[in-house]
């Protein structure tokens, strides 16, 4: 789908690879430079999953001869990618008005935690940081426990990764406009406040509470997650009646008393601990056989691994085993490629010879 699009991607960590992933995964060129002679970040494979679908070429950008070289390709190129800190790039020669000098309509992607701007930007940071001090931690956990967040995936995927791509492909359209190259600011503390949005809705109709718990999603016994006997967990969310009166049928409470009202917020406690004394009495399996096919809105809790084998996911495919790393699926899908595979992953470097005589060739 993004034939055509070339992007630089200067090596980083987190949310700005798994970027460019996705973009390489609808199908844009993406050039990843790594740094040459370099490691892996602390905890990463030598080749992850996350640079598949990339070419490879190692640069040393405190070489003049290298940096002249990355100039080149950024003449070819309709969108570049960093993740550091607010300068870094600048004092390389490689910001955003150095680039613009070689190439006015590039599209110049920012990926960091705080922002290139605010008291906070030249301060370190990681995933859960930013989502604590942005809002999107608060109504995670349960009420009495500590926030916390599924590591990675409200900050820097979901408030920084997918708004850098939102950002770079709205910027690569306006230029393809004639509209000129821009900057996209895009901080995890802005995307991740931003994804906040659609919760804050709840708020206009009484339905948000500041504390928690106390919340429309995040405090009724029709809302959480409970531990069942053989240390499985199954989710329940049956927010509509229909869906909650589906739940009550599959347990035979229809006419219990205690489960008779669904919002009545006093009640929700209570309602709770009689769930949690219902489902710690069976294995998960016994609550998935029994909600098979409902409308209940109750599903387990599953590992990756365990994903893999449910029948749904599997029915599409989406966790896949492929030279020994379980990796997800390309996303969205597409009518016209149906069947998007993952990228190959490359070695470091494993492109740099092959980059460098594309661009001595012209």
């Amino acid at each position: 789908m993004l034939e055509g699009l070339r992007i630089i991607e200067i090596e980083g960590l987190g949310p700005a690879p798994f970027a460019c992933m996705l973009l390489a995964d609808l199908g844009a060129d993406v050039i990843v430079v790594h740094r040459k002679n370099g490691r892996p970040a602390p905890g990463m494979p030598e080749c992850s999953l996350i640079d598949r679908g990339k070419r490879s070429i190692e640069l040393d950008l405190k070489s003049a001869d290298d940096v002249a070289a990355l100039k080149k390709l950024i003449i070819r190129s309709e969108a570049l990618v960093e993740g550091f800190r607010p300068g870094v790039m600048e004092r390389l020669g490689l910001g955003p008005d150095d680039l613009a000098a070689v190439n006015p309509d590039l599209v110049y992607g920012r990926m960091t935690g705080w922002g290139q701007t605010g008291p906070r930007a030249q301060t370190a940071g990681h995933d859960l940081n930013y989502v604590s001090v942005s809002g999107a931690a608060w109504y995670a956990s349960n009420s009495g426990e500590p926030p916390f967040t599924p590591p990675t995936l409200v900050g820097d995927i979901g408030g920084g990764a997918l708004y850098l791509v939102a950002g770079i492909l709205a910027g690569v359209m306006a230029a393809r406009s004639g509209r000129g190259g821009t900057v996209v600011d895009a901080a995890i503390v802005d995307g991740s406040a931003h994804m906040m949005n659609l919760l804050m809705a709840l708020a206009q109709t009484g339905g948000l509470s500041m504390t928690r718990g106390q919340s429309l999603l995040d405090g009724p016994h029709w809302s959480r997650t409970y531990a069942c006997a053989d240390g499985g967990f199954i989710s329940v969310q049956c927010l509509e009646p229909k869906f909650y009166a589906e739940l009550l049928a599959r347990l035979e409470l229809s006419q219990d008393p205690d489960f008779t009202t669904q919002f009545d917020k006093p009640q929700w406690p209570r309602q709770t601990a009689l769930l949690a004394g219902i489902f710690a009495r069976q294995s998960r399996s016994h609550w998935e056989q029994l909600f098979a096919g409902s409308d209940a809105c109750v599903a387990p809790t599953l590992s990756p691994v365990e994903a893999m084998a449910e029948p749904h996911m599997a029915a599409r495919n989406i966790w896949q085993q492929i030279d020994g790393a379980l990796q997800a699926a390309p996303a969205p899908r597409f009518s016209t490629r149906p069947d998007a595979a993952p990228g190959d992953i490359p070695v470091r470097g494993q492109h740099t010879e092959e980059i460098l005589d594309w661009w001595d060739a012209d």
